[in-house]
């Protein structure tokens, strides 16, 4: 009695550090997302395939001092036919992680429909939205700001918090950061979603 798995698990699951923040990470084929994935699960390059439909790790990150966070991450492959299956992913998750190209300007335009489609969906109102402007370290990558005019992050309403962290996945570059700021952003909501029902 009280001494089983179940027993256990509720101990467990009223802890803090048992969570974990359930984290979607899309964009379109080639961004780099597989590549962000693996990088952050094994600090380490692995050399990735295109995704067909997703793979999922749960990753326990250091964001500096005695911060550690776990974030259960879900890859989306990012071809055209499986962007519909997004929302499936999106739906009830803590955040998102867009990740662009940022060598590949031409696609700019897309990137940005498919990021303002996910952010203004009524399921991800509030969501926090980090943008990962992958690829920096390559010579002819946009600089993070013409990252941000091309996609009009400043668009975005006002119920979507966003941070454009420039990265280079291969060598992890930026990733912690991202997520560092990801991370304050879904404690500043789940905040003002507590203050809201006390009201």
């Amino acid at each position: 009695m009280g001494n089983g798995p179940s027993g256990h698990l509720r101990l467990f699951s009223a802890l803090p550090f048992f969570h974990s923040l359930h984290i979607a990470i899309v964009g379109l084929d080639s961004a780099g997302k597989t590549t962000v994935l693996y990088r952050l699960r094994f600090d380490e390059f692995v050399n990735t395939v295109p995704t067909k439909g997703f793979n999922s790790e749960k990753v326990r990150v250091a964001l500096g001092g005695s911060r550690a966070v776990t974030f259960h991450l879900w890859d989306v492959g990012g071809q055209e036919k499986l962007r519909p299956l997004w929302k499936s992913y999106t739906r009830g998750t803590d955040g998102i992680v867009f990740v662009v190209d940022s060598v590949d300007a031409e696609r700019m335009e897309e990137a940005k429909t498919e990021l303002h489609k996910i952010a203004r969906s009524p399921e991800n109102q509030g969501v926090p939205v980090l943008v990962v402007a992958n690829k920096q370290d390559l010579r002819n990558s946009l600089t993070a700001s013409d990252v941000e005019k091309l996609l009009a992050l400043g668009d975005l309403s006002a119920t979507c918090p966003w941070h454009l962290q420039p990265t280079c996945a291969i060598i992890g570059d930026g990733l912690k950061e991202g997520l560092a700021k990801l991370h304050d952003m879904i404690l500043k909501r789940r905040k003002a979603l507590r203050q809201q029902r006390k009201n």
